[in-house]
């Protein structure tokens, strides 16, 4: 297939191609490789993009079939042609993985290839872009393996706690407020450190339970507050809705939610759990500093604490950001509306555990 076939719009702008890489490039450099493929998957164009990235000069590649790039597993399992018979069905496809360079070694890449038709609809070829995204990746893996060994490390002192207030439990009233206090919490961190082994990453689908939000918000003031009910927690209207997720996690969402109305108002917290039409809703609302209106926009992206906030306060920016990952990981929405001097209003919306059911079958 050569460019006079492709239509106007689909011709790639002709690149110079380098037998070496450029004396200036130092490898942070973000290149795209752009490789032109016929209706049979087979190299008819290359970029610079795709020689540094990829190894090979644009003659010694043009005429091979683009499942050269993939490991040898993939191609036994066909996941070449399945790609060019999603981008030619659905006219793109995207796909992440490992790839193969010339000299065998391997980088993480992400890649899309697009369909190109004539008038008639007739598929001609394919243009492949490949991102090469094997640093991001490496940082990825660190922090993931840091968690787990953070995880680790923490199980043991925690599981060692948990078993101290055990033996306590022996030697005081069988249903100890404090002690049994104690032991939720305890049992919360030790269920927290288990999830952050088993999977650093956080998503809806781990340890997916039903449960209703009423609950999880309660379980969460009690993490945050305990203590005589309510001193500083004042429930409104409740409603029971059930949700689908993970659990641990929304309850750590609303936890943080309430340790910043604990941290920045000295008054009363007031908590109404409702039903909208998006589904289950818990508003946490204090009467404290608030947030200043240019940090709105803000105040949920890792380390932005907001104006108002002192460094004798103990924040670091992460409870917020954590909280709309949470959120956003369970299709969920989050609110936050504040006053200056008047206090803040932060409102999680979850969708209910039926429509949750309904959209996945």
């Amino acid at each position: 297939m050569t460019d006079a076939h492709l239509p106007s719009s689909a011709r790639p702008t002709p690149l110079p191609i380098r037998r070496s890489m450029p004396a200036d490039w130092d490898g942070q450099v973000d290149l795209f490789a752009i490789v032109k493929l016929d209706s049979g998957g087979f190299v008819r164009g290359w970029n610079l993009g795709a020689e540094l990235i990829k190894g090979y000069s644009e003659a010694e590649i043009v005429g091979s079939h683009f499942s050269t790039f993939y490991r040898e597993e993939d191609r036994r399992r066909g996941v070449p042609d399945q790609l060019l018979a999603a981008a030619q069905r659905d006219g793109h496809v995207e796909d992440t993985g490992w790839r193969v360079r010339q000299d065998g070694s391997e980088f993480w890449a992400r890649v899309t290839i697009s369909a190109i038709r004539n008038d008639q609809g007739q598929v001609l070829g394919f243009v492949k872009i490949v991102r090469d995204l094997t640093t991001e990746k490496q940082e990825v893996d660190h922090r993931d393996a840091l968690q787990r060994t953070f995880a680790h490390d923490l199980l043991s002192p925690v599981t060692a706690l948990r078993g101290y207030l055990d033996l306590i439990g022996e030697e005081l009233e069988p249903d100890h407020r404090l002690l049994r206090l104690a032991g939720e919490a305890s049992d919360h961190l030790i269920a927290m450190a288990q999830a952050l082994l088993v999977d650093s990453t956080t998503t809806a689908d781990r340890g997916r339970r039903r449960a209703t939000l009423d609950l999880i918000t309660r379980g969460a003031v009690a993490l945050v507050l305990p203590g005589p009910a309510p001193a500083r927690v004042q429930f409104g209207h409740v409603d029971a809705v059930p949700v689908l997720g993970d659990v641990l996690g929304l309850r750590r969402a609303v936890a943080n939610v309430l340790e910043n109305a604990a941290k920045y108002s000295d008054d009363v917290i007031e908590i109404d759990l409702f039903e909208t039409d998006e589904g289950a809703a818990v508003r946490v609302r204090d009467h404290g500093r608030g947030i200043h209106p240019d940090d709105l926009a803000t105040i949920t992206t890792e380390g932005q604490r907001g104006r108002y906030a002192d460094a004798s306060d103990g924040g670091s920016g992460i409870g917020l950001a954590s909280v709309r990952q949470i959120v956003s990981a369970h299709g969920g929405t989050l609110r936050i509306a504040s006053d200056p001097g008047e206090g803040t209003s932060v409102t999680i919306t979850i969708p209910r555990a039926d429509d949750v059911i309904a959209e996945s079958a």
